[in-house]
């Protein structure tokens, strides 16, 4: 029965938080990964770009809400998604010609691109805040837990409640549904094909008639409607703050190149590898360990590698690993 609980309790505090974690950041990953092998520049404006749209899915959220609008058990900003992207797929367009492209057609080394998109992560940043404000915004509703912890203690017998939050369960179920139809577009249809031919060979691609403009915007319409995703999960299975975005930022580089900047599939491994990296150092094992030992062997510490201020610091470690020794991530990325 001990062995029970202590299972219990590590889906809970390990393996339950670390999957939905580890969901986010992979479709964090995938929009940076997307936006490196085909543009060929790593985008530091991704996080904010997560919290702009996020934004605008929040204020999208209190509208339906005002109108009586929601989505029963599910939580209403899932109605509110696909407007949140094409205000950021919007966004994203205009920066684009803007910005970018200008440095594109005078073939601008990366690092001019990388600078430029700091400059933009600055400028979104300031629009977010003057939008939505600093504070800390909870838009999460419909039903609280997939499984309740009282009926599962009632059903099992077990001391340890099964707690299962409805937004980790969506955040797992709608992450598998974009990461399939991402596949199904990248290997199925035309445009997918260009885009995978334009990041292999550009000069090759363009000599096969395709269409150099296109394959760019598609490229930042998904990127943001990955980015506006993954926000939005986060805000929903955490809280919503601006500035939490910007820390994100580096989780999410960490995995794109454990996996491999420019695989899709690379930047998937790597989103779980180092959410579940972070969530294990961090996580206080005492309650896990308390069903498996004697209590005289406990102590009074809480069996935690590192407090969970020091996050980042784990991703930041296994990034730099990375780069040292397999620099070019478990899938051979760029």
């Amino acid at each position: 029965m001990d062995i029970l609980n202590a299972f219990v309790a590590f889906l809970n505090f390990v393996f339950v938080p670390g999957l939905a974690y580890g969901s986010q950041l992979a479709l964090g990953a995938l929009g940076v990964t997307l936006i490196f092998g085909v543009l060929r520049f790593s985008n530091f404006a991704h996080g904010d770009t997560m919290a702009f749209g996020t934004a605008f899915v929040i204020l999208f959220t209190w509208w339906f809400k005002s109108m009586g609008i929601s989505a029963g058990p599910l939580p209403t900003a899932l109605l509110a998604l696909p407007f949140g992207i094409a205000v950021t797929a919007a966004f994203v367009l205009g920066t684009d010609r803007v910005v970018y492209r200008f440095y594109r057609q005078k073939k601008a080394a990366p690092i001019i691109l990388v600078i430029a998109s700091a400059g933009v992560m600055f400028v979104m940043n300031g629009l977010v805040r003057m939008i939505i404000g600093t504070e800390e915004q909870n838009f999460a509703d419909g039903a609280r837990f997939l499984l309740e912890p009282k009926a599962f203690k009632e059903w099992s017998g077990l001391a340890e409640p099964l707690a299962i939050k409805s937004t980790a369960a969506v955040t797992v179920v709608v992450a598998a549904i974009c990461v399939a139809a991402l596949f199904w577009f990248l290997q199925r249809t035309r445009t997918g094909k260009s885009m995978r031919a334009f990041s292999d060979n550009e000069d090759l691609a363009l000599l096969s008639g395709i269409n150099p403009d296109r394959v760019v915007q598609v490229t930042w319409i998904i990127a943001a409607a990955l980015a506006v995703i993954a926000g939005t999960l986060y805000g929903l299975d955490k809280s919503y703050r601006p500035f939490i975005y910007f820390t994100l930022l580096l989780p999410i580089f960490a995995a794109a190149v454990v996996g491999g900047l420019g695989s899709p599939l690379g930047a998937i491994a790597g989103g779980y590898i180092i959410a579940f990296s972070e969530v294990i150092f961090t996580n206080a094992w005492k309650k896990v360990a308390g069903y498996l030992l004697p209590a005289d062997w406990l102590g009074d510490g809480l069996l935690q590698a590192l407090s969970t201020d020091y996050k980042s610091a784990v991703s930041f470690s296994i990034l730099i690993i990375v780069l040292i020794f397999m620099p070019t991530g478990i899938f051979k990325g760029k």
